[in-house]
């Protein structure tokens, strides 16, 4: 059934998709719209049914609110939402106010969003002015760094023409392949937090076949605590569209998509006044290689970061993860071959082929190389955006940005999926892939969340377990069922209605890590894990049999 959704999709085109003419469309909001809707895209009224009730600012409990209030883990773990939420009180109702994941605005926290612009910090003190306004700008600060000498991805672009013209002098003078092994030979490796091998990647799609191919970037930056792509979408983001322009040319690409999160309206705006610079310039008018930029609005999924749930997404039909393989470069959009990445990774690419793969391979252990932008919140006494080397103590990156702004128990990296670090462990960790796997976290997307001395992780766990729980695609019963019984148990033993029974949630947690079709079910296990090895004093009062200490226990 999806292979022939995806079909029907494709003949509609990128510029009429099902699941855009709901985001955007005034005129697919009743039943009779959407009914014609469904015999105009030839689908059934259930799919048109299906793909709108799964988005939360489409039909969601969400849709349609007057303002939103930000719970992500960094605004949570900074206590100032319930601030938030009483000033907007005085002016709205209690059913016209809903809430979002996260805003990324985690380095000032204090985050809400009033007619789809984003504010954050000291904003909540001119509340009534921004009401009466309609739309203001937001007085946002943070703090951006690199101890690169030069800097890579935090590097200004001051002449256009001079920035591109990169891309006509290595296609000009190297073979196609000769620019995909320096590619790989630079080492660059997903930055979405998976880590996988670009240049294999851009190879095996390719090499696929395929009449019609896309590039596709991956803009859903839905982990609490990172801003990182947001940064680059607003203030570098035609670093972003040369590293798409790029993956088009080598991988036989003519089109590029790139899906932005409803929630990073700026980061949408930056990015079509982008485009349309880039189209000013005329850089391919005189080339047999043409190449076009397509944005495509979310509508408030968590899982649409995830690559499979992205392309359906896209296609118009309800984004759940597939099973792989087939992967994207075989068959990804509309059932051809696609190369899928996040923001950082296409932003990386100037660099390489201006500087040379040699250059940008020192930087790192040979196994993670180059450099990466991390984003710290609101906890530390310069939060914001750091891009330094592959390779750096955890320590040196936490002085740089001043050290920390109140005393903590742990930092969260990695966004929800990611480890969970006590502070005592920081001395130990480098700033790559290897190290945090060999330590038993995750680097992840490299959002940091400072967790307070006065958070209590048994909360946090139910936090955990929640967000889960409500961002599950519903495909896999593992992720599906098991978030909520989590959920469930860790409230019933914070009431102290029912103790925790270790092995069972010791069994949950594997049936969650080893069953999961994606890593949002399969990797929540992780940051519980960790508390329950590096907290165990504080989570014992609420395990049965005492006696039994939980580093016996531990998986």
């Amino acid at each position: 059934m999806s292979k022939n959704l995806s079909a029907l999709a494709k003949r509609q085109g990128i510029d009429n998709t099902l699941f855009q003419t709901l985001v955007v469309g005034e005129d697919a909001k009743s039943k009779e719209q959407r009914k014609a809707l469904a015999k105009q895209l030839l689908i059934g009224e259930a799919i048109v049914h299906g793909t709108a009730s799964f988005y939360d600012f489409i039909d969601g409990d969400n849709a349609n609110k007057k303002a939103y209030v930000c719970n992500g883990s960094s605004c949570l773990c900074a206590e100032t939402q319930s601030q938030v939420t009483a000033k907007l009180l005085e002016h709205f109702s209690a059913d016209d106010i809903g809430h979002v994941t996260c805003l990324g605005r985690c380095a000032e926290n204090s985050a809400f969003q009033i007619n789809k612009e984003n504010y954050s910090g000291q904003d909540i003190a001119r509340l009534a002015e921004i009401i009466d306004l309609g739309v203001m700008d937001s007085a946002e600060r943070y703090h951006v760094e690199s101890n690169l000498t030069p800097a890579i991805l935090t590097a200004q672009i001051n002449d256009l023409e001079q920035y591109y013209q990169v891309f006509t002098d290595v296609i000009g003078q190297f073979s196609d392949d000769a620019l995909l092994q320096q590619l790989t030979d630079s080492g660059l490796r997903g930055r979405g937090g998976a880590g996988f091998p670009t240049g294999f990647k851009w190879r095996s799609c390719r090499d696929a076949k395929g009449e019609e191919k896309y590039i596709v970037c991956n803009a859903d930056e839905g982990d609490a605590g990172a801003f990182s792509d947001r940064y680059l979408l607003e203030q570098r983001p035609h670093s972003v569209l040369f590293g798409m322009l790029m993956a088009g040319y080598l991988a036989g690409a003519e089109t590029g998509v790139l899906y932005i999160r409803d929630e990073y309206p700026q980061a949408i705006r930056a990015t079509e006044k982008a485009i349309v610079e880039f189209e000013a310039l005329g850089l391919l008018e005189d080339l047999a290689f043409q190449f076009n930029f397509k944005i495509i609005r979310g509508a408030g999924a968590y899982i649409c970061g995830e690559e499979t749930a992205l392309l359906r997404s896209i296609e118009g039909q309800r984004p759940l993860v597939s099973v792989r393989p087939p992967f994207p470069t075989q068959s990804g959009l509309f059932s051809c071959p696609t190369v899928l990445n996040n923001v950082e990774t296409f932003a990386a690419i100037h660099f390489i082929f201006s500087a040379g793969a040699a250059q940008y391979f020192a930087l790192g252990n040979g196994k993670s190389t180059g450099s990466k932008l991390v984003s710290l919140d609101g906890s530390f006494n310069k939060p914001g955006i750091y891009e330094v080397e592959m390779g750096l103590p955890l320590t040196t990156l936490f002085d740089m940005a001043g050290g920390f702004a109140k005393p903590l128990k742990a930092l969260h990296i990695g966004g929800p999926l990611g480890g969970v670090v006590p502070i005592s462990a920081l001395e130990k960790l480098t700033l790559d892939f290897e190290s945090f796997a060999e330590n038993g976290f995750l680097l992840g997307h490299a959002s940091v969340i400072g967790l307070p001395e006065s958070l209590a992780m048994i909360d946090y766990i139910e936090h955990l377990f929640e967000f889960t729980a409500a961002e599950s695609c519903g495909k896999c019963y593992p992720c599906k069922l098991g978030s909520v019984r989590g959920q469930e148990m860790i409230q019933a033993a914070i009431s102290g209605k029912q103790l925790l029974n270790r092995e069972l949630l010791d069994d949950l947690l594997e049936t969650m890590q080893l069953g999961s079709l994606c890593a949002l079910g399969g990797g929540v296990p992780l940051p519980i894990e960790n508390i329950l090895q590096y907290f165990s004093d504080e989570i014992r009062p609420y395990i049965q049999n005492t006696n039994t200490t939980l580093e016996q226990a531990d998986v």
